[in-house]
């Protein structure tokens, strides 16, 4: 897989154009040319003392008289938002998922230019603004979908993607026989099954939130939330998934997978390359990895969500806010971080991962989700909220999984009853 740098000067200096338009001054070393010293905080404690420690020398050389300093949170969500209690949370953060909704940011971060502007040179612009403002430039993206052992598959007679979800199902039933396990949760780890969330819109299309908000029923069948996790539900109701999801571990999936002892879990398109690093060492080839669009095709195809992993935002409180920016715009541009994650580059010229190689031989459509209504871009977290229903997180499905399983009480009609009844009163609070 390619590691390079993936473009050109003349774009660099054009997106550095965008991300350092729009600030607002009262900082020390606001604007002007980068020089001193910067802070960055981090989640990736496995890459800074190695690629980004290199990264940083790079950044060092094109801009004489600047120094980059890492400071990585191995608990970075949690200790992220007690860091955002101070004024003291770096000079370049990522922006926290868990704590931080939209309205807050311009409480938090600098900006850093119109929200319409910085769409026309980054994807998913809209993800890390409020009210037509941008606080923040992706990392890189990723595709949904699911990765899959390809020589398993291929074994059991499945050499194109399942269309429908009966087909999906008929597919794991075949790999079942075949003595692999069809589907691996990680219901132990839990976010990866948050991580299902992302699949939003594939059928409903880019509006989905807008619709979600303005519906006392997401779970009902034709939508995607019903979907997301009908699909998961039969699954394992079916006996698909492991024998005993309490005992998931994540990092050994990948060797599983690797193996080809269990066949496939839905993740987004980042996980592709863990799961060939892990074939790779097995001695197994990087090939055996595949990643199929979900089993939701329409008419006019497969389509795959994308969306970003962490953002990466200027401290408002920064006393550097002109080497911050260079920073986030050289990482951006120049560093070729995207390409080694085999990830969805956030600047829109340059080209697909390798990891995506099976998309772009299906002809898969990419779809970004529209902005929510202004005004309202934190009413669903609000509604979920209320409804005490962890969208964006892993403990309701858990228990659908329990509940699939036989370890709890129900079914699938009254878990999905039970979750409408939720939303629609939490709706109706909000509202008030």
């Amino acid at each position: 897989m390619s590691r390079r740098p993936i473009i050109g000067l003349a774009a660099t200096a054009a997106a550095a154009a965008l991300v350092l338009s729009g600030c607002s001054g009262g900082a020390a070393n606001d604007d002007g040319d980068p020089s001193g010293e910067i802070t960055v905080l981090t989640n990736r404690t496995d890459l800074v003392d190695t690629t980004f420690k290199d990264y940083a020398t790079e950044f060092e050389k094109q801009y004489p008289g600047t120094t980059v300093k890492f400071e990585a949170l191995t608990d970075y969500e949690g200790d992220a938002k007690i860091r955002l209690n101070s004024k003291d949370y770096g000079d370049v953060l990522l922006i926290p998922s868990s704590n931080v909704t939209k309205d807050q940011y311009a409480n938090f971060f600098e900006p850093l230019g119109s929200t319409e502007e910085q769409s026309k040179t980054y994807r998913f612009a809209n993800e890390a603004s409020f009210d037509g403002t941008a606080y923040g430039v992706s990392t890189f993206g990723s595709a949904m979908g699911y990765v899959f052992n390809r020589d398993v598959w291929t074994k059991a007679g499945i050499t194109e993607p399942p269309a429908t979800e009966e087909e999906y199902l008929a597919a794991l039933e075949k790999i079942k026989a075949n003595g692999s396990i069809p589907y691996y949760t990680n219901y132990k780890d839990g976010w990866p099954l948050a991580t299902l969330e992302g699949n939003l819109g594939a059928v409903q299309g880019p509006k989905v939130r807008t619709e979600m908000i303005a519906t006392d029923s997401p779970w009902t069948e034709g939508n995607d939330q019903y979907n997301i996790d009908g699909l998961l539900f039969d699954t394992v109701a079916a006996g698909l998934s492991e024998p005993d999801p309490t005992t998931t571990n994540w990092e050994e999936s990948k060797n599983l997978l690797a193996s080809g002892e269990i066949s496939s879990m839905v993740l987004g398109s980042w996980a592709v390359s863990q799961m060939q690093d892990a074939a790779e060492k097995a001695g197994e080839s990087r090939d055996v990895i595949g990643f199929w669009p979900m089993p939701w095709k329409t008419d006019e195809g497969f389509t795959s969500v994308t969306a970003s992993d962490k953002f990466l935002a200027v401290s408002k409180y920064s006393k550097n806010k002109a080497t911050a920016k260079a920073w986030i715009d050289w990482f951006t541009n120049e560093s070729g971080f995207a390409a080694s994650q085999g990830a969805i580059s956030p600047v829109i010229s340059d080209p697909a991962p390798d990891t995506l190689a099976d998309f772009s031989d299906l002809g898969v459509t990419y779809l970004e989700l529209a902005p929510d209504p202004v005004g309202k871009e934190a009413v669903i977290n609000d509604i979920a909220n209320a409804a005490e229903i962890d969208l964006f997180g892993n403990t309701y499905r858990q228990k659908l999984i329990d509940i699939a399983r036989g370890a709890a009480d129900g079914d699938k009609e009254s878990a999905f009853a039970d979750l409408n009844e939720r939303w629609a009163a939490a709706r109706a609070d909000v509202a008030e």
